[in-house]
């Protein structure tokens, strides 16, 4: 799930829940098969194929799980699905705007799914074009706070590769660019000596519905359905919450 502000460093204890269930180690593993087969299958002639492959180490998916991916996606070992990107417009309780991402070989599957999973936890679908101008394409590394590194110290390095802005959210620091330049700024960090924990297009929105507690739970139960579809990679949400909030939802 991606969202903004402080939220989105959450994601990564998500992310530790979600790879207990095997989800994010299926959709990193999709991710690099599509990118080998997008791209060739070097990741050193291959950004996107590199970047899924960082992200995958990261989260602890097992090389020889990663070395098949790249394989069937290059066309080297058969097996490979033929995926393609579908995008899904909807509201979740409190007029919430989500955006939902789904690489998939079977349409049917994955809209009867995100369908069910909008309807069963008190959240709209919409019609295409209904929340997604809420939403902008950007390029998003997340850089994780280490002794002594600060928000000039990151702007420093990324400025002359196309950076944005670098915002502070608390655990991490996040770079914005233009979705294009996500490489460059990810390379650049990579130059200076710099450790990221993530670097990717994601779509981040211009404007943001703040949510209480209840309302973060309705919100957050709507995403974890949506992120339980096998055909969903990204869920993308205009929510933003408060500490007092967040530290409400981190003692359920």
């Amino acid at each position: 799930m991606s969202g903004h502000s402080k939220w989105a460093t959450t994601k990564h204890k998500k992310a530790a829940i979600d790879a207990k269930r095997g989800k994010l180690f299926a959709r990193l593993v999709k991710n690099i098969e599509v990118a080998a087969r997008t791209g060739g299958g070097d990741p050193a002639g291959n950004p996107t194929l590199f970047d899924a492959i960082q992200k995958a180490k990261r989260n602890s998916v097992p090389a020889d799980n990663i070395d098949r991916a790249v394989k069937r996606g290059s066309g080297a070992e058969a097996g490979g699905a033929d995926y393609e990107t579908i995008m899904y417009e909807g509201y979740a309780s409190g007029g919430v705007a989500v955006l939902v991402e789904c690489l998939t070989d079977n349409r049917n599957r994955a809209a009867s799914d995100v369908r069910v999973a909008f309807t069963r936890n008190g959240g709209t679908l919409a019609d295409p074009g209904s929340v997604s101008y809420l939403f902008t394409r950007r390029g998003v590394v997340i850089v994780p706070k280490t002794d002594g590194l600060t928000e000039d110290d990151v702007l420093s390095a990324v400025l002359d590769a196309g950076a944005e802005e670098v915002n502070d959210h608390g655990e991490a620091f996040q770079v914005l660019s233009e979705a294009s330049d996500v490489v460059a700024v990810r390379t650049a960090l990579q130059e200076a000596g710099l450790d990221y924990d993530s670097a990717e297009a994601q779509f981040v929105p211009s404007m943001e519905v703040e949510v209480d507690v209840e309302g973060a739970r309705k919100v957050l139960r709507l995403i974890d359905a949506l992120e339980d579809c096998d055909d969903v990679q990204n869920v993308f949400a205009n929510f933003d919450a408060s500490d007092e909030v967040l530290a409400a939802l981190d003692e359920d």
